[in-house]
């Protein structure tokens, strides 16, 4: 089946950077779009970014120019890097998996998430 493991989430300050790994598993990792997703207390799932298979990618508005996010294909791995970090994008961070390839496609499976705490 499909798996996907979120790693790298933890505690840092403002202004901090960290780098999440979504290590996939149980489908051909290549051939399908892969997005980041967050929830934060008390809010909905929000769409941070994703990343077809070709590449392209996508951010939500308030993660542009501070967040990147990338896919080695040789490891089935997907990242998201995230600097100049604010208290504001404290949340459980889940990757997940597309239906297809494009960004566009809907979400079909999902990572349990990890945890990223922005505070000094």
């Amino acid at each position: 089946e499909v798996q996907l493991v979120e790693s790298g989430g933890g505690l840092v300050q403002p202004g901090g950077s960290l780098r999440l790994s979504c290590a996939a598993s149980g489908f051909t990792f290549r051939s399908y779009a892969m997005s980041w997703f967050r929830q934060a207390p008390g809010k909905g799932l929000e769409r941070v970014s994703s990343i077809s298979a070709s590449g392209y990618t996508i951010y939500a508005d308030t993660v542009k120019g501070r967040f990147t996010i990338s896919r080695d294909n040789t490891k089935n791995t997907l990242y998201l890097q995230m600097n100049s970090l604010k208290p504001e994008d404290t949340a459980v961070y889940k990757c997940a998996k597309s239906g297809g390839a494009s960004t566009t496609t809907d979400v079909d499976s999902w990572g349990q998430g990890t945890q990223v705490t922005v505070s000094s």
